[in-house]
């Protein structure tokens, strides 16, 4: 059962506190929305956001709608519902895919720009993981699953979450990409980079079911109070399911546990989200009855909301989100760091002697290894130094067998 919890803010805090952490952290366009104590402030810049891997909670919730509806099951494996993607990909379940636990990897390489491309390349991949046995952050998993969402109801996903879920719901959305490729960039925020350059959306389009949404912050708290209010497409039942948190699954970098499509924090759920240059969040508390969202045009966003979470939690909105101080509790620099580590196309490089890890092309300096073998590094954009990950060691031998980063699995080469 809800109970409203009521807090200090009013329009004109909110308003006030969003433009100076604006001018703080150089972000040309956000919007702030909060609902709490039965009502909902929206203050700042009106407009289409992307929002990146928000876009994931949606086609989640696309996911539930048709175990709902009995055409699907959380333990039908993909290959009853998708060819071409061979046994071993082909044994996922959907609620391996929904958690983050398949094993598959963050991204695919190479040419996977066609459906059928994709599914070819997906057979092919390297798990980073045994099904079912951790967590390791994918988008891969969630274009199969919005793959799975077109087989089975006929239409697009484009078609498929506009009808089914965001009309229902009474939003208007707007799209990164949209089927066949074409980007209407006039319907959208344009995302910031560094020192305010304007940059493009480069998303693909058979990825669209993991990071192709636009929506304002007022549409993620319309989304959020469906699990507030159990109003919606969707029952009660099967948004509980959706929150609960899965056992065993640690996502170190992003949250304190996950559920179906939802990070779980401390009493909330919700999910982060970056498109190109763009940062945004939404946390939701459905005991407490509050909804929290922050849609930014700048990759700068993050910080501004590290900040805002502070600025709330002094008014007396405790939202929750996920710790990435820097910690004391540093080691010497263990032996046997140095070396490369891989998820799919992604490679991390550690040079322990130097201290540095080197991600793509984007160094982070100043390497510290703490005592339950978690990291931090100096983070390049604000020079603060955060929580990085944490190197994962073979039980039976000790050694290091891999890095958890982002949330991401990465084995050792």
């Amino acid at each position: 059962m809800t109970s409203t919890v009521r807090s200090d803010v009013d329009r004109s805090t909110l308003a006030v506190t969003l433009r100076d952490l604006m001018a703080r952290h150089d972000v040309p366009a956000a919007q702030l929305s909060v609902h709490t104590g039965g009502e909902t402030i929206t203050v700042g810049a009106a407009g289409k956001y992307p929002i990146g891997s928000i876009t994931k909670p949606f086609t989640a919730t696309l996911a539930m709608l048709l175990v709902a509806d009995g055409d699907l099951d959380l333990e039908d494996r993909l290959g009853e519902h998708l060819g071409d993607l061979g046994p071993r990909v082909g044994r996922l379940t959907v609620r391996q895919l929904l958690s983050h636990t398949s094993g598959l990897p963050a991204a695919l390489g190479g040419e996977t720009s066609s459906a059928r491309q994709y599914l070819r390349a997906c057979r092919d991949a390297e798990l980073v993981l045994r099904p079912g046995l951790g967590f390791s952050y994918s988008n891969v998993g969630y274009v199969l699953l919005s793959r799975l969402v077109e087989e089975i109801t006929g239409m697009d996903w484009w078609e498929a979450v506009e009808a089914l879920l965001l009309t229902p719901l009474g939003i208007e959305p707007a799209f990164t990409v949209e089927h066949g490729g074409k980007r209407s960039v006039g319907t959208f925020m344009a995302g910031h980079a560094g020192r305010g350059i304007e940059v493009e959306q480069t998303l693909q389009e058979i990825e669209a079911g993991a990071g192709a949404l636009a929506l304002s912050a007022e549409d993620l708290v319309t989304f959020g109070l469906m699990h507030v209010t159990g109003d919606g497409p969707l029952t009660p039942q099967l948004l509980r399911t959706m929150r609960r948190q899965v056992p065993g699954v640690v996502p170190f970098g992003l949250a304190n546990g996950w559920g179906l499509g939802l990070a779980v924090f401390d009493g909330w759920v919700g999910h982060d989200g970056t498109a190109d240059g763009t940062s945004c969040h939404l946390r939701i508390d459905p005991t407490g009855g509050q909804v929290v969202a922050l849609t930014t045009n700048a990759v700068s966003g993050a910080a501004l909301w590290m900040d805002l979470v502070g600025r709330l939690r002094a008014l007396g909105l405790d939202v929750a989100d996920y710790d990435l101080s820097h910690r004391r509790d540093e080691m010497p620099m263990p032996a046997g760091l140095t070396g490369s580590y891989a998820n799919g196309d992604m490679e991390y490089f550690v040079d322990a002697g130097d201290g540095v890890l080197r991600v793509g092309g984007e160094l982070y300096p100043e390497l510290t290894v703490h005592a339950d073998w978690a990291f931090s590094v100096l983070e390049p954009e604000s020079g603060r130094r955060v929580l990085g990950g944490r190197f994962l060691r073979d039980p039976s031998t000790g050694l290091v067998s891999g890095l958890q980063t982002g949330g991401r699995v990465a084995a050792r080469r």
